[in-house]
């Protein structure tokens, strides 16, 4: 065991040894790094599908992929036009590694080949305390995309360890190319890295591990048997299985079964009363029926929900363009379901049950079908396929020809995979793979698109847009029946023409018991091939979604009553100081201790603000008397305590203070303030106006701040710019209230270093759902970095509007959840941006523009500036839906509250305007059915 323990640690050395150097080389080679090289004589990028995943399970991120073009059969149609300067790069990368490593095998490959965001956790710090008493070593398989690999995996009291076995001869017959897009074949992952643990299946036994990490990504093992399964999560933490379910955070919830995990759960009700969207109640029901993407044949499953792909435009207020979601696939063409159900009743084979389908709407092939332009997929099929792309014909090029496919062939039965509703990248051939020529003589690229899509952005927008529209809506618990419920399987499923082969279905085969190796092995190739179904999480109906209607009557909400009751400003609030008012934070959730709206004016006075919630409906109570939302600061009324609030200490002569010079921590009890003349920025107290922390790390002065989203506990990443021209990533406690892991307020030091930019940081934000950090300088363009540090890619505005100077000074940027972001420049363009650098819509406006904000979903965004004027546009072609009334001043800062019910804005003037706000009154059910 010792010796496995220093061999595992010496391969972990190596890792991130050599992921350090592929860093390295990235930010010195890149255009925007010490050594970088203009775009015309750079080699052709390529890229690849991260494994980071959001909150909704979804993988967006595309990053930098050394490998892109080792493909024989996919090599680029330009590939000779960079050859001297590619042929440079790469062997000056294998004298690094030749130095380095000094052999040439299979890992050293992955190592500096690989994915340079997916760069391990392992600090100095933490490589002080690699080992521990190991408490529990089992034999386990590493499952991953495509390939399984048999290695031991151990558990120490602070960390898990998996070193796979390399003298396997499984290993050794393993496709390198593959093995290069396989993480954690030598991995360690600290405990305090784990936020949930699932059981899972592995080739129909319930005998697997899925372990996700604070990082994003997921980890799967089979073990042995079931009992292995329990010592294990016995060993490890008692986080459950996360707390986005509403369910305790227990080692039993981890063990305990997907039907167990479906009653208890409150996702069901969420999504009756719509508190969650179609799309993300289908994750949660793929994610605890065992899911994931780490096995290729367990793929998330979606629905088709549109039939209409030959139409100019698409009216989504037809019944006629939707599926019948009561059937399944292979059931909506009359005439091949006589073919399926003639088959199934005259089926005769005392060994193989009855059964509808021999194929399955879910398998690895298929997947990798509808993935084949993107990386690392595209090097999946290849290796499934033999080396070589399918048939021209049979390859995914068109969507309309998928969907009549699907409706006309006997063998075709597909389902859709998540990805068609928020990966438009996987439609685009970016990487020039030459995949093929139809007999018409067309060369397979780009998949063809609907008439009534443009573009693969609009193709997407447009088929979330079906899936959460109430056509689907009414109609989904009947397709969650026949996939994850009860007419899975059994009488009801031969009712509704829904059996499949039987070796498809949980319990079918007891692998343990079969002990011929030659049997075993076909039995798992034949589980392999035919697709599983996922398991069965309830076995009555179920209960369907509350019509939009009933919900909005239920809440007596404001989308019922779109008169002029609802005046569009609620109140003024005028402060005694003149000063404008630069930031507003409206931390006003339900269960904070003190909801308050936070304002800061130019003068660095700053007040908190109680909120009180609005009614549902202002009137629904007759007799209790009306309630401003906000309630000012007592101490700012009465003129008293002044001191307490105000930041006296002096920031640097040149700054001008705005929005981005402040930062409110999401208890309200914090306020952290940059600009000052010692390169610092500082934290204070905003109950007695106490300084805090100051904190160290720039080399000149931080000229913004901003903040990610919080996690449970507070919890939160904190950027800095500074006109040093670096952006520094630091950590709040949410326990400590302080910046840094140190609870003694010792120096603190950042978690990356981001780097890039030429002139000083004018404007940054962070999403830490997505791991990203968005900045601009005032002299340069827009980058997009990992939170690892990484720089990722380079927004560039269009050069066609007066050349490209226009873009270059950028002043606001915000970025959704939902993977847009919208970056406002200094000569009044708006641009949006894809999450992967794609410009989707630009726009110019004749307002100086002060703020900007982005509503929860992504859809909205509000601006307002010098005119001071509320403006609501709309995010996806920033089309201006709505002006609220003109106010006496100009708008220096906005936020908007929890419930998205009111924009508060800081006016020049030193008041705070609250406007009333529906989004709903421009969403497309709203204008279509009410």
């Amino acid at each position: 065991m010792c010796h496995h323990l220093i061999t595992a640690a010496k391969y972990r050395d190596q890792v991130t040894a050599t992921q350090l150097i592929q860093k390295i080389i990235n930010i010195l080679t890149d255009k925007h790094g010490a050594w970088g090289s203009s775009v015309s004589s750079r080699p052709r990028e390529f890229w690849r599908l991260d494994y980071w995943e959001d909150d909704l399970r979804r993988r967006r991120r595309f990053v930098r992929n050394p490998l892109g073009s080792t493909h024989p059969e996919a090599t680029l149609k330009a590939a000779g036009e960079h050859a001297p300067d590619e042929d440079i790069l790469v062997k000056g990368k294998q004298s690094i590694k030749s130095q380095v490593l000094g052999n040439q095998n299979s890992e050293s490959e992955i190592l500096l080949e690989g994915d340079d965001d997916i760069t391990s956790f392992i600090e100095e710090r933490e490589v002080e305390n690699l080992t521990g008493p190991v408490a529990l070593s089992a034999p386990a398989q590493l499952v991953a995309p495509s390939v399984v690999v048999k290695g031991t995996l151990s558990i120490t009291h602070s960390e898990l360890y998996f070193e796979v076995d390399e003298e396997d001869p499984s290993f050794k017959k393993i496709d390198p190319k593959i093995l290069a897009y396989t993480e954690g074949l030598h991995g360690k992952w600290l405990f305090s890295e784990i936020r949930a643990i699932f059981s899972r299946r592995y080739l129909l036994q319930n005998t697997a591990l899925e372990i996700f990490m604070a990082n994003r990504v997921g980890v799967m093992f089979n073990f042995p048997d079931q009992a292995t399964v329990k010592k294990v999560v016995n060993c490890l933490p008692r986080v459950g299985i996360g707390a986005t379910f509403g369910l305790p955070q227990t080692r039993r919830i981890s063990l305990a079964s997907p039907r167990q995990i479906f009653k208890a759960s409150n996702m069901t009700q969420r999504w009756q009363h719509r508190e969650i969207s179609n799309f993300e109640y289908l994750m949660f029901l793929n994610t605890i029926a065992g899911r994931t993407y780490n096995d290729l044949n367990q793929y998330p499953v979606f629905p088709w929900v549109i039939t209409n792909y030959e139409s100019d435009e698409l009216d989504l207020t037809l019944p006629s363009n939707f599926r019948d979601l009561s059937k399944p696939i292979g059931a909506l063409n009359p005439k091949r379901a006589a073919f399926f159900a003639e088959r199934y009743e005259s089926w005769e084979d005392d060994q193989v049950p009855k059964f509808h389908y021999g194929t399955h709407y879910s398998t690895a092939s298929f997947a990798l079908t509808w993935l084949l332009r993107i990386e690392p997929f595209t090097t999946l099929f290849l290796n499934l396929q033999g080396g070589k792309f399918d048939h021209a014909d049979r390859t995914f090029s068109s969507i309309s020809r998928a969907w009549r496919n699907s409706q006309r062939d006997t063998s075709d039965i597909k389902e859709l995979i998540p990805e068609f509703y928020y990966l438009p990248e996987i439609f685009v051939n970016s990487n020039n793979y030459n995949l093929g020529v139809m007999d018409d003589g067309t060369v397979v690229s780009d998949v063809e698109l609907p008439p009534w899509a443009k573009t693969p952005e609009e193709f997407v927008r447009i088929n979330r847009l079906a899936l959460e529209s109430e056509f689907v809506s009414c109609q989904l618990h009947q397709w969650i029946d026949l996939i994850f419920g009860y007419k899975q399987q059994g009488p009801e499923a031969a009712r509704s023409l829904n059996v499949f082969y039987y070796l498809t279905y949980e319990g079918a085969v007891n692998l343990s018991s079969i002990t011929d190796p030659v049997l075993r092995e076909a039995v798992e190739a034949q589980i392999r091939s035919f697709g599983q179904t996922p398991s069965q999480l309830l076995i009555e109906p179920h209960p369907p979604r509350s019509s939009a209607m009933q919900v909005y009557l239920l809440l007596q909400s404001p989308l019922m009553f779109t008169d002029q009751a609802q005046q569009d400003v609620i109140m003024v609030l005028k402060f005694p100081s003149n000063s404008p008012v630069t930031h507003v934070a409206a931390n006003t959730q339900p269960g904070l201790t003190n909801p308050a709206v936070i304002t800061v004016t130019a003068n660095r006075l700053f007040a908190v603000n109680k909120w009180h919630n609005l009614p549902a409906h202002q009137g629904a109570v007759q007799d209790q008397p009306y309630q401003l939302p906000v309630e000012i600061d007592p101490l700012i009324a009465s003129n008293t305590g002044m001191h307490r609030r105000q930041i006296t200490d002096l920031l640097d002569q040149s700054i001008q203070v705005h929005s981005q010079c402040f930062v409110i921590t999401s208890d309200n009890r914090y306020i952290l303030v940059c600009g000052f003349w010692d390169k610092s920025f500082r934290v204070y107290s905003t109950d007695s106006g106490r300084l805090i922390q100051v904190i160290f790390g720039h080399w000149d002065v931080v000229t913004c701040l901003a903040r990610s989203e919080s996690y449970i506990g507070g919890n939160c990443y904190i950027l800095s710019g500074s006109r040093d021209a670096t952006l520094l990533l630091w950590y709040w406690n949410g326990k400590t209230n302080i910046i840094g892991d140190n609870p003694r307020g010792d120096i603190a030091t950042p978690r990356a270093i981001l780097t890039g930019h030429d002139y000083e940081i004018t404007c940054a934000t962070i999403c830490a759902e997505l791991g990203l950090v968005i900045s601009g300088s005032k002299e340069g363009p827009c980058l997009i970095h990992s939170m690892n540090g990484d720089l990722l890619r380079t927004l560039e505005g269009p050069e066609t509007l007066e050349g490209p100077e226009n873009c270059l000074r950028p002043k606001l940027i915000q970025a959704s959840r939902e993977g847009q972001c919208v970056i406002y420049y200094e000569n009044g363009l708006f641009c949006v941006f894809s999450v992967n650098g794609r410009l989707q819509a630009t726009m110019e406006t004749d307002d100086k523009i002060k703020a900007i904000q982005l509503s929860r979903d992504g859809q909205y965004l509000l601006t307002g500036g010098d005119n001071g004027v509320v403006m609501v546009w709309q995010m996806w072609d920033l089309k201006q839906l709505f002006a609220y009334p003109g106010c006496d001043a100009g708008i220096r800062s906005m936020a908007l509250s929890y419930d998205q019910r009111c924009i508060l804005t800081g006016m020049a003037s030193g008041s705070i305007v609250v406007f009333y706000n529906d989004f709903n009154r421009w969403h497309h059910e709203y204008q279509t059915r009410y």
